[in-house]
């Protein structure tokens, strides 16, 4: 029997094997070259076919979209269709042909259902032309007819055919190669989270994000689209995550990995990334925005960014789990000073120094996953995007709060307060700070955190100011002053010494409001009132007088452990405020 393409397989039998096997798809004539092969088969246009000008192909009837061609194949046979699969350029001289007009128009009709992508029509010995019926019936039905001229063997079709189609093949794997390599590259970074998604973007020119299993974005590249799709992106993640959980309590059903929709001309597309399946957590994934249709190289692409993102929202990336981390640890537990640890942590580069950041996390995202507030940070693909806007590995996820660790050179990333703002966090920040003055800086932090919180700001920041009154007086005048000013609160009863000066820097920093001092403390307003009350008495003072409490402000400023200890008794200072990012 004869055989036709690659294939002898009925399609039939093809889809009774088990019910882990599907049918192939029988592609629809008109719905253009895309449908007539999956992503794994190569393919040639028919154009490239009909360009050869030692073919000498011509096509004479049918639509002239450019199909592509699968495979080639030669019958004689007067229903050749259970040997198709969709995607065939079929070759014939004629032989089977019927002798009637209803006949041919029948026999067109057939081939054209099956999903051939063209028929060949081959010039004597049986005809000298190609029959007109013919003609007209590919017309009717929407298949393509190519004349062969007689002296171009089929043989000779067919070898050009899949020398052009492992030519396209070769090309593919070449451009798949190349933005493996970009990806690569893009993964050591020190942005690797983003910068993976904008070297994606660029291989797939379209917006791509990164979304947490309930469809929230955590960082994201390329143009913005308009925000319908981003939100029908969303809509389509939880739709996938429900169907892999539902596949996941249910017998021998594989949970899907990837889905698609469409949104006003754009193709939307989310792809899970590999690892999650099966465990108590479920993937985050990659969300593409584009305004064509995904080919199979954009698929492979994106499978490869899919590896290196689940890579690098692994628990032991995402915490900096690195060498030098570990060592630092080590260290650390074995009794090392903290300059001692910061010299593998920091790089050695002129300038280098820390910012500390502390951060809340306010506002609670529709679906956020359980990962925040946990108390050590579980969900590892929220602790890498907050790891990525912070830009430092070096996180200490309590909660609802977050302490980081930034190191600071020439030419390294910055932070994005942005984006972790929109990841739901408010963030203080100190000024940057040797190795030695952490502690100091620890609160400098804090109080910016503080600050932005009661000012209703997204971000907070210590600030040094170049000249103020601290420059005129010494250093260590300045500090026994400011522990003599306040000794009468040393002995105080609870809240305690430590408490009551938190309060009374925190209400002098928010100018005497008792509301915005109370959300600051997460405290109540009355409380607020009473703790100013007691420190008033304590230290026979009147707190509404400004000098009094520009007096206390500046001694505030001068108690162990607020000021760098490189700073000496005879070198000026100056003074540290906090601004609103």
């Amino acid at each position: 029997m004869p055989s036709v393409g690659s294939s002898s397989a009925r399609p039939a039998d093809r889809a009774q094997d088990g019910p882990g096997l599907d049918a192939p798809d029988v592609p629809d004539p008109a719905t253009g070259p895309d449908v007539a092969t999956g992503p794994d088969v190569p393919s040639v246009p028919l154009s490239v076919l009909l360009a050869d000008p030692a073919l000498g192909l011509r096509q004479i009837a049918g639509p002239r979209e450019d199909r592509p061609v699968s495979t080639t194949g030669v019958t004689e046979l007067e229903d050749p269709t259970p040997y198709l699969i969709g995607g065939e350029l079929l070759l014939t001289a004629g032989v089977p042909l019927p002798k009637t007009a209803e006949g041919i128009d029948a026999y067109a009709g057939r081939i054209a259902r099956a999903g051939a992508s063209a028929l060949g029509f081959g010039l004597v010995p049986v005809y000298d032309e190609v029959p007109a019926a013919l003609v007209e019936a590919c017309d009717r039905h929407g298949l393509p007819l190519l004349r062969v001229p007689d002296g171009t063997p089929f043989v000779a079709v067919s070898r050009a055919a899949h020398s052009a189609m492992t030519e396209s093949r070769y090309r593919d794997l070449r451009r798949i190669s190349r933005a493996q390599g970009a990806l690569v590259t893009a993964a050591v970074r020190t942005d690797a989270l983003r910068s993976v998604l904008n070297r994606l973007a660029v291989q797939l020119d379209a917006w791509t994000v990164l979304l947490d299993p309930a469809g929230n974005e955590l960082v994201a590249a390329g143009a913005r689209p308009d925000p319908a799709a981003p939100e029908r992106l969303r809509a389509l993640m939880v739709r996938t995550i429900a169907q892999s959980r539902a596949a996941g309590s249910g017998r021998g059903r594989v949970a899907p990995t990837t889905a698609a929709d469409h949104h006003e001309g754009l193709h939307l597309t989310v792809h899970a990334l590999p690892g999650g399946e099966g465990g108590a957590t479920p993937p985050a994934a990659i969300g593409v925005v584009a305004t064509g249709a995904p080919t199979a190289v954009q698929h492979s692409v994106t499978a490869v960014a899919a590896v290196l993102l689940s890579l690098l929202t692994s628990p032991r990336h995402a915490l900096g789990g690195d060498s030098d981390s570990s060592a630092a640890l080590v260290r650390l537990m074995l009794g090392g000073s903290p300059q001692e640890v910061a010299t593998l942590l920091l790089p050695a580069a002129p300038g280098a120094c820390w910012v500390v950041v502390r951060g809340r996390l306010g506002r609670q995202r529709s679906g956020r996953a359980a990962g925040w507030g946990s108390g050590s940070g579980e969900d590892p693909v929220q602790l890498a995007a907050l790891g990525t806007a912070l830009a430092t590995p070096y996180l200490d996820l309590r909660g609802r709060d977050v302490y980081a660790l930034v190191p600071t050179t020439p030419g390294a990333p910055t932070p994005d307060p942005a984006a972790a703002h929109r990841l739901g966090w408010t963030l203080g920040f100190s000024a940057p700070s040797a190795t030695a003055d952490l502690a100091v800086a620890a609160n400098q932090a804090e109080r910016a955190l503080r600050h932005a919180l009661a000012a209703g700001v997204p971000t907070g920041r210590h600030r040094e100011q170049d000249l103020s009154v601290h420059s005129l007086v010494p250093a260590a005048d300045a500090a026994a002053l400011a522990r003599a000013r306040f000794a009468a609160l040393v002995d105080a009863p609870s809240p305690g010494y430590h408490v009551l000066l938190e309060t009374l820097r925190s209400w002098l920093a928010h100018h005497g409001s008792w509301d915005r001092t109370a959300a600051a403390l997460d405290l109540h307003r009355n409380t607020v009132r009473q703790r100013i009350g007691r420190i008033a008495d304590l230290l026979d003072m009147d707190l509404h007088d400004p000098d009094v409490r520009m007096e206390l402000w500046f001694a505030l400023r001068w108690l162990p452990g607020e000021r760098p200890a490189g700073e000496s008794p005879d070198r000026s200072s100056p003074a540290p405020d906090i601004e609103p990012g």
